[in-house]
């Protein structure tokens, strides 16, 4: 055998057994915990609820339901409801609307009233959802930011919504309901949708993903810790109760799961102060980092039910895994 087969052979077995890159995502982060209000324009127009006209639920009677998502108007695809009122002022006495309904397209005929030089549809609908959520990492290096560590649903299908664009904006916490025993407590908060911190990109059952777009000098760089990282015992997660502030509240981790897409990391809360300001995990607390041994280590992602003081977080390496794609 020659020198240079020989050569070749041996590059050929380092390009096979050496790993070309072991991460994908960076070693260390920016901290999160900040609040966010979160904008998602949707793929569909949804139907959400249906009025009477001239003393009928034309719509409803007609065949339309709520969670129907309208793809098209007399044929013509359509992903906005500008799109759809554009489609419809076209029309004379009816229309012939296409609907989404468990993955299977539905032809509806709605015919029309005609008010004030307006068609009235029966139909309550919308292209836009908006909410609250806890930012939890942003990659100094490529400026892509991760939250919520689960996906936006269709609250009426409990299915991942498919997103056209969106934005994360300035959120202020003005107050906290508390869990109860029959309801999970949530943030209420003012947004200011002026103040945009970046875009939505994803949006994927291990989270929301995007470019941050703000200012991100002053915030804590820490180090992010891999699966092997994490153990049984003390952790904090950051996140905000009141005003802008944020802060760690003090966990047990009682359990770890690698074999979990998501619910990785089972958590009990044993900080009196979270405990006495919201009563366990709430709505808006998603994304709200973990923090184990001065590192990173996932995020919450949800309330254990009929027992909010204990939650679920995801791996911060799944997130990031996500984020990078």
């Amino acid at each position: 055998m020659n020198f240079k087969k020989k050569l070749l052979i041996y590059i050929l077995f380092l390009t096979l057994f050496l790993p070309i890159n072991v991460f994908a995502y960076s070693s260390k982060v920016i901290l999160g915990g900040d609040n966010i209000g979160i904008t998602v324009n949707t793929k569909e127009v949804a139907v959400v609820g249906f009025y009477k006209v001239n003393g009928k639920y034309i719509a409803k009677d007609s065949g339309f339901l709520i969670g129907d998502k309208i793809i098209k108007v007399n044929g013509t695809l359509i992903t906005s409801i500008e799109e759809l009122i554009s489609e419809i002022n076209k029309s004379i006495d009816n229309v012939l609307i296409t609907v989404l309904r468990n993955d299977v397209e539905v032809d509806l005929k709605l015919d029309l009233v005609k008010e004030n030089d307006s068609y009235k549809t029966g139909l309550y609908i919308k292209d836009e959802i908006t909410g609250v959520g806890t930012l939890t990492y942003i990659d100094p290096e490529t400026s892509i930011y991760g939250s919520l560590g689960h996906e936006i649903i269709d609250n009426k299908t409990g299915k991942l919504i498919s997103i056209k664009d969106g934005n994360i904006f300035e959120s202020i916490v003005t107050g906290v309901i508390k869990t109860t025993s029959t309801s999970t407590g949530e943030k209420r908060a003012l947004f200011n949708k002026d103040n945009v911190k970046g875009t939505i990109d994803k949006n994927t059952i291990k989270g929301i993903f995007g470019k941050y777009t703000s200012d991100y000098s002053s915030k804590l760089l820490i180090d992010v810790g891999e699966i092997d990282d994490i153990k049984i015992g003390p952790a904090e997660i950051y996140t905000v109760l009141d005003n802008d502030e944020i802060k760690s509240y003090n966990i047990n981790i009682i359990k770890i799961n690698d074999s979990q897409d998501t619910k990785n990391i089972l958590f009990e809360i044993t900080d009196d102060e979270l405990i006495n300001k919201a009563n366990g995990v709430i709505k808006g607390m998603s994304g709200s980092p973990i923090v184990q041994d001065n590192k990173i280590v996932g995020a919450v992602t949800h309330a254990l039910v009929n027992d909010n003081t204990k939650g679920y977080g995801i791996f911060i390496t799944t997130m990031l895994e996500e984020g990078e794609k």
